[in-house]
């Protein structure tokens, strides 16, 4: 368990090698970001087979950084934090291989990866709000550069700034949140400290409207990145403008970096502030689930679609945490691994099998090829991956969705109804696009007349065979998501005792309508 540090050490150890390597060789660069993620994942897995699970956050490094503001280097873990650090060793594995092919300044791209990689660890093992900040701003810097310098040309200098500019507005509030927080602590005689214990200590003396104020930002600040309705629009964008391996990160594990702080700063620190603001958590989340469906369903950019899907999907996390039982929160954070692995997956597979070879994601031009014919692995990935984000049984959708909803329908039937009305939303912009894009010419293949008028067959020797590395990114994937919904407790049974610490209690006992 104490070598869970080693993996944000690793990682942006991994990224000046990277760096360094990539001005004389490419593949070596390539080499070392896939061994430097591989490392990162392998610390965590046998952790994972270490940990014993147990209410309470179990320390792994508390020094002392800023003594004079009562800030310390401390990080820990649970079963919440472990769930997502094995996310992210899975998440960037994946996205090294679907990145093979990368072609221009390796060295710079895989140094970015594996730095935004480090920050993302930082932030699930902090257990000091200030560090847990650091992390966070370490992780959000290279996604502007990922997107500006390898995403589409025509929409990546847009697409980048309008991410950060949202991130970093969502960070200010953050940041104002916290400081107030930690000057309001200090006014009611407790000694100056950005530990989350302490913090969520000193807040039970803060007055109500106090704790109002201060969840609004936090939790505000927090959401914008989890992608929440109406603060969600910088998402689609910066997953359409992403290269594939940013794309899979953005979705797989940088939006939940939100939806975590929420759950582990603004909820135990601001319970009182949370039973204010519970039914505008909800309305907005069901709002997000529903709106970001139907935009999904009319849109003719199979990106688009698939970016619209995820902010849809994450809907459904912001609204298990703003239910607030045990049973909600669980199921949110297991819907937090879950839309990790299948977005990444679909992204994947839009991004890099599709659009790499067909150079399109004009849905109206990838009817008009046998796809399933073309790119049959392709077609087979993303139909099980649509299927996994429906929330079909035996995938891991299934029962992270299934148990959110038991648990919102605990604190308020009407929020489970409508969204339950999301779910079918989801099927239906996922089985249309599924249709138009794979299955969407139903004419055989025509005889070519001359070398003029090329076949369908043509085309398919055009296509550059599906590679090995990406058809080994896809089945890890695929793994992780059959082997969590067909044993979901494997995770449930790290979940669930984090949920029982005092300062998980808290904010469930706060949120209690």
């Amino acid at each position: 368990m104490n070598a869970l540090p080693l993996t944000i050490y690793v990682s942006f150890a991994g990224a000046l090698l990277a760096l360094a390597a990539g001005a004389r060789s490419p593949s070596v660069a390539r080499w070392v970001a896939l061994a430097t993620a591989l490392i990162a994942w392998a610390i965590v897995l046998v952790a994972a087979a270490q940990f014993v699970p147990a209410p309470g956050l179990q320390d792994l490094v508390d020094l002392p950084w800023i003594a004079e503001l009562g800030i310390r280097y401390h990080l820990a873990v649970d079963g919440i934090s472990l769930t997502l650090l094995v996310l992210t060793g899975l998440a960037a594995t994946a996205g090294v291989l679907f990145s093979w092919d990368i072609g221009h300044r390796v060295g710079e791209f895989f140094a970015l990866y594996l730095a935004l990689i480090g920050g993302v660890y930082g932030v699930f093992l902090s257990a000091d709000a200030f560090t847990f900040f650091v992390f966070y701003e370490i992780a959000i810097v290279p996604k502007y550069f990922l997107i500006a310098n390898w995403g589409s040309p025509a929409t990546r200098e847009h697409a980048a700034m309008k991410l950060v500019l949202y991130s970093f507005a969502g960070s200010a509030l953050v940041l104002a949140g916290l400081l107030w927080a930690n000057a309001a602590a200090v006014a009611h005689g407790a000694p100056s400290s950005f530990g989350l214990h302490d913090l969520a200590a000193a807040a039970t003396q803060f007055s109500r409207g106090e704790q109002i104020g201060l969840f609004a930002l936090v939790f505000t600040g927090f959401a914008v990145l989890a992608g929440m309705f109406p603060f969600h629009t910088w998402a689609p964008t910066g997953h359409v403008a992403a290269p594939t391996a940013a794309s899979m990160l953005l979705a797989g594990v940088v939006m939940k970096l939100g939806a975590y702080g929420c759950l582990r700063v603004a909820l135990p620190l601001f319970p009182v502030g949370l039973g204010f603001w519970q039914p505008t958590m909800a309305a907005l989340a069901i709002m997000g689930i529903i709106y970001a469906g139907f935009i999904a369903l009319v849109q003719d950019d199979f990106k688009f679609v698939i970016g619209y899907s995820s902010v849809s999907h994450m809907g459904f996390v912001l609204l298990g945490l703003a239910a607030a039982n045990a049973t909600a929160v669980a199921g949110a954070v297991l819907q937090m691994f879950s839309h990790g692995v299948i977005a990444g997956l679909l992204f994947a597979v839009v991004g890099r099998m599709v659009y790499e070879r067909t150079h399109t994601r004009k849905l109206a031009d990838l009817r008009q090829l046998p796809l399933y014919r073309l790119l049959p692995f392709a077609a087979l990935t993303f139909v099980l991956a649509g299927l996994a984000s429906m929330g079909l049984p035996g995938f891991s959708g299934f029962p992270a969705e299934l148990t959110i909803l038991i648990g919102v329908w605990k604190t308020s039937p009407a929020w489970a109804v409508f969204a339950g009305f999301g779910l079918l939303v989801a099927a239906a912009f996922t089985l249309r696009a599924i249709q138009v894009s794979f299955f969407g010419s139903t004419q055989p293949a025509p005889v070519a007349a001359s070398a003029s008028e090329p076949t369908h067959d043509a085309h398919a020797q055009a296509y550059a065979p599906i590679t090995i590395a990406e058809k080994s990114g896809a089945a890890l994937l695929l793994a992780a998501t059959v082997y969590i919904g067909l044993k979901p407790d494997i995770l449930l049974d790290w979940i669930t005792p984090a949920l029982q610490s005092p300062l998980m209690q808290s904010a469930l006992k706060g949120g209690a309508l």
